[in-house]
């Protein structure tokens, strides 16, 4: 029997203001917005080579919780990325929140966090070799 093949994910975050939120995925992290719809507007897909975010508005008087609220150094979202050390200083020049440094981890990542509007953490890490640095 054949099996079906996922071919893509996106992880989908809450914002308090789509709009302010939207500006600062595409001006500080470098992604594209592919839609937004609603009236007034509450949801948004948006891109970033093979990768996708969609930002939805949360309901009035919802307070947003970021996940390293709940559990410790938890983080929203995770993008795998090819050259983490050129992404880091890219989204520094853009202005991004840098939330954390880069870093080699303990489980064989190198590793930056950013937080958005709302404080929730999103992660960027490349995978490397413990002998020879960043694969």
């Amino acid at each position: 029997m054949a099996k079906a093949r996922i071919i893509q994910q996106a992880p989908i975050l809450f914002v308090s203001d789509l709009l302010k939120g939207i500006d600062y995925w595409t001006n500080q992290v470098g992604f594209k917005t592919l839609g937004v719809w609603g009236e007034p507007p509450d949801f948004s897909i948006l891109a970033r080579d093979n990768a996708h975010l969609m930002l939805s508005k949360a309901p009035e008087g919802h307070e947003i919780t970021p996940h390293w609220q709940v559990r410790d150094k938890m983080w929203n979202a995770y993008f795998w990325v090819d050259d983490a050390r050129t992404m880091y200083d890219e989204l520094i020049e853009r202005g991004a929140r840098i939330d954390y440094e880069l870093h080699e981890k303990p489980y064989g990542v190198l590793e930056f966090g950013i937080q958005d509007l709302d404080n929730q953490d999103i992660a960027f890490g490349q995978d490397f070799d413990p002998a020879g640095g960043a694969t």
